[in-house]
């Protein structure tokens, strides 16, 4: 098939911030990257496309990861959140 090896390792978590805006809105992927090195969790692997930024790190880190990164984005706010959907009729 073309390899000579492969390696499984079940202790890689994956964290992706994802957004159609971020086509459009500079600085994101530093946010991402500063508040997780701030957090001391370190990145094993980016991978990106327009509107989404993955990164993998250790399983037990994730959800550290997914908390510094709600805060760096200011979305760990106490309010609730209120979605309106419908036709607009």
């Amino acid at each position: 098939m073309g390899f000579a090896s492969l390696q499984f390792d079940e202790s890689i978590g994956k964290l992706s911030v994802v957004g159609s805006g971020m086509k459009t809105h500079s600085g994101v992927s530093a946010t991402l990257f500063g508040a997780l090195a701030k957090a001391g969790i370190n990145i094993e692997m980016i991978s990106t496309s327009e509107i989404r930024i993955s990164v993998i790190t250790r399983s037990d880190q994730v959800i550290e990861a997914a908390k510094v990164v709600h805060t760096a984005f200011g979305l760990d706010g106490d309010s609730e959140a209120v979605v309106h959907a419908g036709t607009g009729r």
